[in-house]
């Protein structure tokens, strides 16, 4: 089943530029995805496993690296937004 998955990630800090960098060149790694960036969030498409997976370990990267943010994270099974 395909996904999409909206991610935003909102760093708990006034540096908060760095880590949604970050976020976004992590989860740019996973090459069987589509990840698309926009403004205030960004678009995770793919298979449901690996996507879920994919988000789930940059997500624990991120908190590794950069300690604190906050995710609000949409889950839309079976749908392709772009």
């Amino acid at each position: 089943m395909q996904v999409t998955i909206d991610v935003s990630m909102y760093p708990n800090r006034e540096d908060f530029i760095p880590p949604i960098k970050g976020f976004i060149e992590k989860i740019s790694t996973y090459k069987h995805l589509k990840v698309t960036p926009f403004p205030t969030s960004t678009v995770v498409q793919g298979e449901y496993a690996s996507a879920m997976q994919a988000v789930q370990e940059t997500i624990l990267s991120c908190y590794q690296t950069y300690n604190m943010a906050v995710y609000v994270v949409k889950i839309i099974p079976g749908y392709e937004a772009l």
